[in-house]
């Protein structure tokens, strides 16, 4: 956890001894359940500290989330990176929605529980829930590490956030190409590129986050069946 507190001073990101304590436990819960459950491919102490822990943190860096935002993490797998922005800003009302419903077992019944944080539970696939009126355009931020497309993503996504919030999406270092290939599908969704951040982590772990703002409300025949969106992006 040393490392993982130097690491974040580099990021100008602070972890109390609350936030140490709650990442170690955090840690060692998802290596412990990894056998039993697929969760991560990363079982290094040092790499998972980079790759899921800072990797998550940055969003930190690339927007300003005000106190007690409404935050949905959308595909948060083993809880990345909805979970270490909650153990860091346990202000944010956090959401996780999967669509893996062991996963979500997991992760209210032993990490969330462990840790004593508090998260909202969603099962169910992105484009169905964001259809339900509590939900659609309900959050001021949509985060995701989801392996997709940035179309795909957006349309996924945009649907949660209100007008004003964003959609950050995690993407690898290489993605100029696909926000391009994104325009036209982040136009039709009511967003507008914000930003693109590119960060080198330790080892050489090449991050780019992209902000999306959301600038218009979007339309109600999106988000389109899975299928659809998949083979046919906007």
């Amino acid at each position: 956890m040393e490392k993982l507190k130097k690491y974040c001073d580099e990021f100008n990101i602070t972890l109390d001894d609350a936030a140490l304590t709650r990442f170690h436990d955090y840690m060692e819960i998802v290596l412990e359940w990894n056998e039993k459950i697929n969760l991560t491919a990363i079982t290094d102490k040092d790499e998972f500290i980079i790759k899921h822990f800072l990797d998550s943190l940055t969003i930190l860096n690339s927007i300003n989330i005000p106190h007690g935002s409404k935050v949905i993490d959308v595909g948060t797998g083993a809880g990345f990176p909805g979970i270490p922005l909650k153990i860091v800003r346990p202000d944010i009302q956090l959401t996780l929605l999967d669509s893996l419903k062991k996963r979500l077992v997991f992760l209210q019944d032993q990490v969330l529980a462990s840790i004593r944080l508090e998260a909202e539970i969603i099962h169910g696939r992105a484009e169905d829930i964001s259809r339900q009126s509590e939900y659609r355009e309900a959050f001021d931020f949509a985060v995701s590490r989801a392996v997709a497309n940035l179309s795909s993503l957006s349309e996924y996504c945009l649907p949660f956030v209100k007008v004003g919030g964003a959609f950050v999406s995690m993407k690898g270092p290489e993605c100029d190409a696909e926000i391009v290939q994104a325009k036209n599908a982040v136009k039709v969704l009511g967003g507008k590129l914000n930003s693109v951040d590119n960060l080198m982590l330790p080892d050489n772990y090449g991050r780019s986050l992209v902000v999306i703002d959301k600038i218009l409300n979007t339309p109600e025949k999106y988000p389109r069946r899975g299928v659809k969106i998949n083979k046919k992006p906007l």
